[in-house]
């Protein structure tokens, strides 16, 4: 069975390779998803032990909490589901009135970790929504948070957590004594940053860190060389501002940096005989920091696939080589985790 790791200061203890599950429910980004497929995949996963599984108010407008709750009929039991609500939805009334449907779509009456999506701010809002007294009055934090307590009490959320949040906004949540298990940030060989501060931070506060994208939404897959990643995935800082869709950031980019780092990476996993994907996935799980890292699974096949970056036993030399490697690429982006932003304009501070 795979290993399993207590999730900060709560009671769950979360499989280190979780579910993540945007792809569900189908939609613009990702394309199609059979519901088929999901069953499939969501029940082999439990088969091998994998109890986390991640999703989103947001994610494909809620067919994804739709999709994964209709999956685990009759197993609801056997996971951990973890969702997010969006910062635009923070308001007291509105932020049950969202929990309260995402408990429907889900099929469940409880949610085991409720996740505030972004922080909130009137730059974080505004990606949610277009309604300029919202993004001009965000939700008062207190409030907020004191409405996540009051659904803790009724049982309606086990655990409150938060997702992209940086060292200061993690340090007004702690002033207010707000009881935060997790953090969910970005973590993987491409995408360092929250090394520099984050991971300490949450460890001196015994905050679990989930980490998300840990393929670099498919550049550490070995499938796709950096010119073919599509203009919806290429929005982050790691490419140049002209090659995204709908980019924010403004600035150059790394692709110098992370096309030499992925030549090196792909000669290593070949030295080694470790596919990349098994190689991407045991680095993040390599740090004891990470309870668990997401990773989207379409079928069986990639779920297998992706479950030997759990049971991959790295050489610490190994593990030396890929840190050296990847250096420069978290030299240039910086130690901001939000990707997405310009790294002096963003949610994260």
């Amino acid at each position: 069975m795979i290993e399993k790791r207590r999730l900060g200061k709560s009671n769950l203890h979360i499989s280190v390779v979780g579910m993540g599950c945007w792809q569900y429910g189908g939609g613009d980004y990702w394309g199609e998803q059979s519901q088929t497929d999901v069953n499939r995949v969501v029940h082999q996963a439990l088969d091998y032990g994998v109890n986390y599984f991640d999703t989103a108010e947001i994610y494909n407008a809620g067919k994804s909490e739709q999709s994964l709750g209709e999956a685990l009929r009759g197993r609801r039991n056997e996971a951990i589901i973890g969702t997010k609500v969006t910062p635009a939805n923070a308001y007291p009334e509105d932020l049950r009135k969202s929990c309260e449907e995402s408990l429907k779509r889900l099929q469940t009456d409880y949610i085991d970790l409720y996740m505030v999506h972004w922080p909130i701010n009137p730059l974080s809002i505004k990606h949610f929504t277009d309604d300029q007294t919202t993004i001009n009055n965000p939700p008062d934090i207190r409030e907020s948070f004191n409405t996540l307590e009051t659904l803790k009490k009724e049982g309606k959320i086990r655990n409150i957590g938060i997702s992209n949040h940086g060292i200061k906004q993690m340090t007004e949540l702690q002033q207010l004594e707000v009881d935060i298990v997790t953090n969910e940030l970005p973590y993987n060989l491409l995408s360092r940053a929250i090394e520099t501060e984050l991971i300490q931070h949450c460890r001196s506060k015994d905050i679990g860190i989930i980490g998300y994208m840990p393929l670099q939404q498919g550049l550490l897959t070995g499938k796709y060389a950096i010119d073919d990643i599509k203009p919806t995935q290429a929005r982050s800082r790691h490419f140049h501002h002209s090659r995204g869709e709908q980019t924010r950031h403004g600035e150059e980019g790394a692709e110098l940096e992370i096309r030499k780092a992925l030549k090196e990476i792909t000669e290593l996993s070949q030295q080694y005989d470790v596919n990349l994907i098994t190689l991407s996935l045991s680095w993040v799980l390599s740090n004891p920091n990470i309870t668990t890292t997401i990773v989207g699974c379409r079928n069986e096949g990639q779920l297998e696939q992706n479950l030997k970056g759990a049971s991959y036993n790295m050489p610490p030399e190994l593990l030396s080589k890929l840190n050296n490697i990847t250096r420069p690429v978290l030299d240039k982006l910086g130690s901001n985790p939000d990707y997405y932003e310009n790294r002096h304009n963003n949610r994260i501070y």
